[in-house]
């Protein structure tokens, strides 16, 4: 028996006098919805059952088309356009074996007989009727769990995992040159012999000079294991060498580095696969170039990124001890992320830089090293994402990123709305800094209570605790005050040393 019969005898006796404007396409719709529904159930942060992670989808065709609605009634699964029954179906009994595969049927059924009585449905095609179900049905959840469509969903694991070979540089035009500005510690260029600042002459023997830096770009890509030829020079010699490299894949460079008076900033913009291997290796060379009196890590404008990669992060500079936990219902959500293994920096003073803009997998790290009183962090407080994600890839090919557990700091405190509070705070002004900065000097700090609070907070957190606790240092971008704050720490050890000790571990 074909599928669009058995649909025929399900569907009530008039099911519409008009005749389909356009075929309907029954391809992999229920192997989508069924896949879906047998990831999601059992991980969501709260108990669903599958029936109702259907209702809530369904309900996805009223935001296409206002005129259906779906409805339970008497044991049925209805669907009415305006007050008139289309379609019914006997709704699963939970126990049942076969729920997930009925109940994906019963989806499917209704949006074949959706698409029969609407063009506005047929209008927006398959992937917006697949879209509609998910944006529905993740409304009903956290800000974080979503559906991505295929071609963008392509594109997010080419952020995630390596994108177009290349030769892992950035540039920069300056004038009529185009100057290398950041090589990524993971790309062929950077044991090539190639620097930073230096002007790109040619690719594989074409002249930049005259083309735009969109051209150059292209150029620099192309098949992965591919032969490519850089002509280098620098501003203050004629002399120029041509560097051979063979193209990779690899992310994009998440972690640029600076160095002023012995102080490394490392300004990392997002927690990739291979952001902790790039901090690795720009803290093995500067300790090994120079005696480096501190660190500076920016986390302004991080939005987070891979959790594991924020881990090991924090493992690079911190001795041991646990870096955070998570917890949710499904077994493998539930993890206590400790580390060990030695700091590469032998305990130089570190100061983390966040703002509200800080997110995620940032504030993982941020945390971590504040409350083992590893860093002073600096700046405003964080957005308050301790939600994490899970992601399943459907037979279309899109994503779900799925929330499966909630993230506690060290302390035991939750980063979810509650966000990392800072140890010296540059939100509420300039003077309200100096006011901290000369309070570091004596035995304790007017702003001592404020991140005491926080870390005493304990899940759940009512919206008003939240807001009383965030309102002591409100979320804001980062300033210039920042940095150099970071810069009086790191070259006043006693500062540092009070401003650590504002977290306390009782």
């Amino acid at each position: 028996m074909s599928f669009s019969v058995a649909l025929a005898q399900q569907t009530q006796p008039n099911a519409s006098s008009a005749p389909p404007k356009k075929d309907f396409d029954q391809s992999n719709y229920v192997n989508i919805i069924a896949t879906a529904l047998t990831f999601l159930q059992p991980r969501t942060l709260d108990e669903h059952s599958i029936e109702q992670l259907c209702l809530w989808g369904l309900n996805g065709l009223n935001a296409i088309d206002p005129t259906f609605s779906v409805k339970e009634e008497n044991g049925k699964l209805n669907l009415y356009k305006v007050q008139k029954l289309i379609y019914s179906a006997t709704i699963p009994v939970a126990t049942d074996k076969d729920n997930i595969k009925i109940w994906s049927q019963n989806v499917i059924n209704i949006w074949y007989n959706a698409w029969q009585n609407s063009t506005a449905i047929q209008s927006v095609g398959k992937q917006g009727v697949i879209q509609a179900f998910f944006d529905e049905l993740f409304d009903h959840m956290d800000p974080y769990s979503r559906y991505v469509a295929p071609s963008s969903a392509s594109t997010d694991r080419d952020a995630r995992d390596g994108g177009d070979a290349s030769a892992g540089i950035s540039l920069i035009k300056q004038g009529n040159f185009f100057i290398i500005s950041s090589i990524n510690p993971n790309g062929p260029s950077w044991d090539s012999g190639l620097m930073l600042g230096q002007r790109l002459y040619a690719v594989d023997g074409k002249k930049t000079a005259k083309e735009s830096l969109d051209t150059i770009v292209k150029w620099l890509k192309g098949k992965e294991g591919s032969s490519l030829s850089l002509t280098v020079g620098s501003a203050r010699s004629k002399r120029v060498k041509t560097v051979h490299i063979k193209r990779e894949a690899v992310p994009p460079a998440t972690v640029f580095a600076f160095t002023s008076d012995n102080i490394v900033m490392l300004k990392v913009t997002s927690f990739s696969t291979d952001t902790a291997e790039e901090i690795s290796q720009y803290l093995d060379q500067a300790t090994q170039d120079m005696k480096i009196k501190g660190l500076i890590i920016d986390l302004r404008g991080n939005r987070g990124g891979v959790l594991q990669q924020a881990i090991t992060s924090v493992a690079l500079v911190l001795d041991n001890g646990i870096a955070a936990t998570t917890q949710g219902r499904f077994e493998e959500a539930n993890h206590i992320w400790a580390v060990q293994g030695g700091d590469l920096t032998q305990g130089i003073p570190i100061v983390i830089l966040v703002d509200g803009h800080t997110a995620s997998a940032a504030e993982i790290m941020a945390a971590a090293l504040a409350d083992h009183k590893r860093a002073v962090v600096v700046g405003s407080t964080t957005l308050g994402k301790g939600l994490v994600q899970t992601i399943a890839q459907l037979p279309d090919e899109g994503e779900l990123f799925v929330t499966w557990s909630r993230v506690l700091a060290p302390l035991g405190w939750p980063l979810q709305g509650l966000g990392v509070m800072p140890q010296i705070c540059t939100s509420r002004g300039e003077q309200f800094v100096k006011k901290q900065m000369d309070a570091l000097k004596t035995p304790t700090s007017f702003y001592k209570n404020n991140v005491t609070a926080s870390r005493k907070a304990r899940p759940p957190l009512d919206a008003k605790t939240i807001q009383t606790i965030r309102s002591a240092c409100p979320a804001a971008l980062g300033t210039d005050a920042d940095l150099a704050i970071a810069n009086t720490l790191i070259l006043k050890p006693a500062l540092y040393k009070q401003a650590l000790n504002l977290i306390t571990s009782e």
